[in-house]
């Protein structure tokens, strides 16, 4: 993997108004309206324990940064359409190289909303946590990204452009619901909390949950996390692998 041409793609994320709209804009925004409604007065979520403030701040985190790490996948996808991947296979930059690229610009920028929401939650609203809390927060929340950076990847290799917008649509959404990023998910039907338990963004959340606590048994969502990260890496080199043997 070369390290210029990360560092060029990173900042090319950055660069990008509209994906940081939705990236950093639109999660603050969320934050700073759910945190005026819920957050104010020091209530207490009776599920997690947590302020309410802190409840929110992780959840709307936790979606900025799956939202950039998911973002990669309409990059790959345009890029795939034009050709410049085959291009960059002409240089010293591998197929997997320039996969892996992908992978580690999208946590760099997945890092950087999670860390923004947070400060702007502790400037705004002065949550009641210290500043151990708000780093393993972080910390559990960055981890918690690297599954959606491999399906950004897993889409960009079977999507066509015609079809990405839909698809990454329904599965974003999908995600964060079940996530409990949005709504509780003590307010929404039972068999959909069971269902949670089996996608990454349930135990995104939770492990954020766990590091603000500073508390808790993290090995469940480590380990959930960890074989989402190696199943969608299994499919991803044999999807390479398979594209690759028919150039």
């Amino acid at each position: 993997m070369s390290i210029t041409y990360l560092g060029l793609e990173s900042l090319r994320q950055l660069r990008n108004i509209p994906s940081l709209v939705f990236t950093f804009a639109l999660p603050i925004g969320m934050l700073l309206l759910f945190g005026s409604i819920y957050g104010s007065g020091g209530a207490i979520d009776h599920v997690t324990g947590l302020p309410w403030i802190v409840v929110t701040t992780v959840q709307m985190a936790g979606y900025g940064g799956m939202m950039a790490a998911l973002g990669q996948a309409f990059t790959i996808v345009s890029e795939r359409s034009v050709g410049w991947n085959r291009q960059l296979r002409l240089t010293r930059l591998s197929g997997m190289g320039y996969l892996l690229s992908k992978v580690t610009a999208a946590l760099v920028v997945a890092l950087a909303s999670i860390v923004v929401n947070i400060a702007v939650s502790v400037i705004v609203f002065h949550p009641p946590l210290s500043f151990a809390g708000w780093a393993m927060a972080a910390l559990g929340l960055w981890f918690g990204v690297i599954p959606f950076a491999f399906i950004a990847v897993l889409i960009g290799q079977f999507a066509k452009l015609q079809y990405a917008q839909p698809l990454f649509m329904v599965i974003f959404f999908g995600l964060a619901i079940l996530g409990g990023l949005w709504v509780p998910l003590s307010v929404l039907p039972s068999w959909m909390t069971n269902i949670a338990q089996f996608v990454p963004s349930y135990w995104l959340n939770r492990l954020g949950q766990m590091g603000a606590h500073l508390q808790g048994d993290i090995l469940a969502p480590v380990l959930v996390l960890i074989a989402w990260t190696l199943v969608l890496g299994a499919l991803i080199v044999w999807r390479f692998r398979r594209d690759a043997a028919r150039q």
